[in-house]
């Protein structure tokens, strides 16, 4: 049954951050892309500008939220710019990024926290220029966005939690690699997987999580770690996308059998281990749905509308079993 709930481098960085400067790019994978250009910046024009900073760039998630924001854009009559920094980790490459947002005077942001925390000043700026901030994938600890789009990700956790924990038979070692702990979505992964367990499965003994930094090569390290020093192990969670594929990639590493993956996200990666059988099954959200959803939200806001301090763009759980039902195809991405 379906279930409805929800380079890196020197190089990269500074490309990055020259791109950052410019009001419009192309898609050259450094990190920034542009749609719809024409009008003016800020809410002048015909054409009201909306500068979208992401968490990422380099992911297949992140480029399918991409997709939906140009989708509903070019729907609306809006103009977008699209960024993000080379990885997950660059927390003050992200902060400066939003920083240069807020000074080209957009009609309204698009936000994705890296750090829950370090952009809450970023957020009282914009607000002192009336500039309206939507949140989406992981909030910021701010009263200043308007709405956050996002995922349940503690209920879409717990979902991934309840499947690993039946397809263990409910007892024995269980390894988890999340993102990030800075980040409301890493948080918020790690927090409903972790207390569904305590809650519905005492015997299972969930090891001390290990972050990865969404980082494949990383989070395989990682997971062989793990295998190495639990040679008992029953289970692994991958909270993402760069940790469930470094997690496959570790356990096919190590050579270890009998170990049952649960993931986040998808990609083809994940996709095709699913369909191999390596991958049990994953937690997909909507990512093209939360981009259109993102800028739906930014042009309400522009126009003065109310919106919902959270919409919930839900997820489902797939698996070997729907990954051909119409409904989750229409989901996942390549």
């Amino acid at each position: 049954m379906v279930s409805i709930k929800r380079f890196a481098g020197a190089a990269a960085v500074a490309a990055a951050l020259a791109l950052t400067v410019a009001a419009c790019g192309s898609d050259d994978n450094t990190g920034a892309s542009s749609s719809n250009a024409g009008g003016g910046g800020g809410g002048g024009g015909d054409t009201p500008y909306i500068a979208i900073v992401s968490k990422g760039f380099q992911h297949q998630f992140w480029q399918a939220v991409k997709q939906g924001a140009e989708q509903e854009a070019k729907a609306t009559g809006a103009r977008i710019t699209f960024e993000g920094p080379p990885t997950e980790q660059d927390i003050e490459q992200q902060v400066t990024m939003l920083t240069n947002a807020i000074q080209k005077k957009p009609a309204a942001i698009g936000f994705a926290a890296l750090d829950s925390k370090a952009s809450a000043p970023l957020m009282d700026q914009a607000k002192s220029q009336n500039i309206p901030v939507v949140a989406f994938d992981s909030g910021v600890e701010s009263d200043v966005p308007v709405t956050t789009a996002a995922t349940d990700n503690k209920a879409a956790a717990a979902e991934a939690a309840k499947h690993l924990a039946d397809l263990i038979g409910m007892k024995g070692k269980v390894g988890v690699v999340v993102h990030d702990q800075t980040s409301r979505s890493g948080i918020d992964r790690r927090d409903g997987f972790l207390e569904w367990m305590k809650e519905n499965a005492p015997d299972i003994q969930v090891l001390p999580v290990q972050y990865g930094a969404g980082d494949q090569a990383k989070s395989a390290d990682i997971a062989k770690s793990i295998i190495s020093a639990n040679p008992d192990l029953k289970g692994f969670y991958g909270a993402n996308e760069g940790s469930a594929i470094g997690v496959i990639k570790g356990v096919q590493e190590s050579g270890k059998k009998g170990i049952t993956i649960v993931g986040f996200d998808s990609g083809k990666a994940q996709i095709d281990a699913i369909n191999n059988g390596v991958e049990a099954g994953a937690i997909t959200q909507n990512p093209v749905g939360m981009g259109k959803e993102l800028v739906k939200s930014a042009m309400k806001a522009i126009n003065g509308e109310q919106l919902p301090k959270v919409i919930d763009t839900g997820f489902y759980w797939y698996d070997k079993s729907n990954i051909d039902d119409p409904k989750i195809k229409a989901v996942l991405y390549q």
